[in-house]
C-alpha cells in the first residue's frame, strides 16, 4: 500500500509526496501555502486517478515524465524522470493503484 508524506519545508510552506509500498517516491507536489491547502492536495490526488488526469510530458533534456492533474485541470504534483516511456506508464499505473488507498503520514 501507498502513502502520502506531508511536509514543511524550510519556506514555511507545506508539499506532499506519494510514495509507491517499495518507497518509491511516484509523485511530489507544488508548495502550499497552508497545511489544508497541503491536506486538500492530497483528497484530490486520491480521487483524481482516471486516464484524463495524467499529463504525459517530455523534459526539455529528452527524459519522459507526467504531472498529475485535477479534474479543473491544475497541477497536483510531478513525477520524477524516467528512462523511458514505458517506464514513466508504469510509474502511472503505479499511480493509480496506489493513491485511492494510500495512508496519510503527516511529517509537520
Amino acid at each position: 500500500m501507498g502513502k502520502y508524506q506531508i511536509r514543511k519545508t524550510s519556506d514555511g510552506q507545506f508539499r506532499w509526496t506519494l510514495k509507491a509500498s517499495n518507497g518509491e517516491t511516484l509523485l511530489t507536489s507544488e508548495t502550499y501555502v497552508s497545511r489544508q491547502g497541503c491536506v486538500d492536495g492530497v483528497a484530490s490526488s486520491k480521487v483524481c486517478v482516471a486516464d484524463k488526469n495524467f499529463d504525459k510530458k517530455t523534459s526539455v533534456s529528452g527524459q519522459p515524465y507526467f504531472n498529475q492533474v485535477a479534474n479543473n485541470y491544475q497541477v497536483l504534483g510531478t513525477s520524477e524522470m524516467y528512462s523511458s516511456t514505458s517506464a514513466r506508464d508504469n510509474g502511472i499505473d503505479s499511480v493509480k493503484r496506489n493513491a485511492p488507498t494510500a495512508t496519510i503520514e503527516d511529517l509537520t
